[in-house]
């Protein structure tokens, strides 16, 4: 009995299964969909376009010199009697401060001299007035006494000699009165002489006493009390403190696009300049301007000059917070646009002028684009984007045009990216949350905005 039943069931259950497949098998005879064997669309991190504030801005560095450079150079021979207290190097000493003081013993004596000189002349000259006087009058009579010896002669009452006797002496009597009055001439020029000698003395005693010009900073001294000093050398060098200049260097064609953001008519003067040095915590920065533009390119890494000049930099410094400019320290000068509204993307989005973007349809497309200005991590759209196109920034490599994609808006790279424009710090990125990869942005935009 056994055996039949197993029999039974042996037979059975294959034949059930094969009736099974015959009625079944119809809704087998067609292949899935592909759209139900596609892969889930690949996630990409995306920036939507949209205007942001931007201060366009290009970064140089220079190093700080000052603004006027002066030495005190002595005029005249001697030693040294006075000097400033304090006077060393790095000292600042204030407008009209007499630095040194040189003996001018020689000199007055000179000037003594010359005074006695003038004196005596001026006593020999009342002298030979008075002897002209007495010439003038001998002559008068010597003149007369030859008019009447003329006439005489001509009567025949007097001999010959007589008459030549009396021209003799009118002859003696005027060439008396002509030496008299060249001797007065000739007082007249040597008193000329000692005048204009007596100037320059007095010129030359102005010199024995040597003031700071303006407010300066000593360098070098290089003379010291009871030294004997020659004329022509120097004493003491020295530099402005009222301004200082930094000739920054700017690689070339980085300040044109800065300047064609601007407008028609936009020069290098236009731009707004600050200077800043990197400190231990913080960075300090100085207020500039614009001076004037070089002319030398360098020739190793073809940069120009832009000068800027800081205004009263010893007054602006601080101890311990901000120190003050002097001259060979090397800064970093910022150039910058007035703030404007721009389409603001990051730089590794648009490089070699292509971009990803992200179509209605969720498939990636290629785009050329053109940057009007490119600074550090953000560049300036001008032609390619427009407002509310989705900016493919994930990495390239795992994104490929025609692709099928689910935009992920990477909002703390756009927030980096917000912050760059405008040239502050970016906001700390929260670890754990949104879009893969957000953090190595930040670290781009920080770098690219030191």
């Amino acid at each position: 009995m056994m055996k039949a039943i197993g029999r039974l069931v042996a037979f059975s259950v294959p034949a059930l299964m094969g009736g099974l497949a015959v009625v079944y098998a119809g809704n087998f005879a067609k292949l899935p969909e592909p759209s139900s064997m596609a892969k889930n669309p690949s996630p990409v991190r995306v920036i939507t376009v949209a205007p942001l504030p931007i201060v366009p801005r290009v970064n140089g560095f220079g190093s700080v010199e000052p603004v006027r450079e002066w030495r005190a150079v002595s005029r005249i021979a001697g030693e040294v009697i006075e000097m400033a207290t304090p006077l060393a190097p790095g000292d600042i000493i204030a407008e009209g401060t007499v630095l040194f003081r040189i003996d001018d013993s020689d000199l007055k004596l000179d000037l003594a001299n010359i005074d006695a000189q003038l004196s005596a002349s001026a006593i020999k000259d009342d002298t030979v007035r008075s002897s002209l006087e007495l010439a003038k009058s001998d002559l008068e009579l010597a003149r007369a006494d030859l008019t009447r010896q003329e006439q005489l002669n001509s009567q025949g009452v007097t001999a010959q000699s007589a008459l030549d006797t009396a021209r003799r002496q009118e002859l003696t009597a005027r060439t008396k009165v002509t030496e008299l009055e060249s001797q007065i001439t000739l007082n007249g020029a040597e008193r000329e002489v000692l005048a204009t000698q007596r100037a320059a003395v007095i010129r030359n005693l102005g010199f024995a006493e040597i003031r700071a010009p303006y407010d300066l900073r000593v360098r070098e001294l290089n003379a010291d009390m009871g030294q004997f000093v020659g004329s022509g050398q120097t004493l003491l060098s020295g530099e402005g403190i009222e301004a200082v200049d930094i000739a920054a260097q700017f690689p070339i064609g980085k300040i044109g696009p800065l300047l064609r953001l601007m407008g028609d008519g936009a020069t290098v003067f236009d731009l707004a300049a600050e200077v800043s040095l990197p400190a231990p915590g913080h960075s300090v920065t100085w207020s500039a301007r614009v001076e004037r533009v070089g002319e030398a390119i360098d020739a190793q890494t073809q940069s120009a000059p832009v000068v800027v000049r800081v205004t009263d930099p010893l007054s602006q410094s601080a101890a311990g917070e901000r120190p003050p400019l002097r001259r060979n320290m090397f800064v970093e000068v910022e150039l910058s646009a007035p703030e404007q509204n721009a389409l603001v993307v990051p730089t590794e989005a648009v490089r070699s002028g292509t971009a990803l973007v992200v179509s209605e349809e969720g498939t990636l497309q290629k785009r050329a684009v053109e940057t009007s200005f490119v600074a550090g991590d953000v560049a300036v759209v001008s032609k390619g984007l427009k407002k509310g196109d989705k900016l493919v920034i994930t990495d390239p490599s795992i994104a490929v045009p025609g692709m099928a994609v689910k935009p992920v808006e990477d909002e703390a790279r756009k927030g980096e990216i917000t912050a760059a424009a405008l040239g502050q710090a970016p906001a700390p990125v929260k670890t754990g949350g949104g879009a893969g990869g957000g953090g190595g942005g930040a670290g781009k935009a920080q770098e690219g905005s030191e």
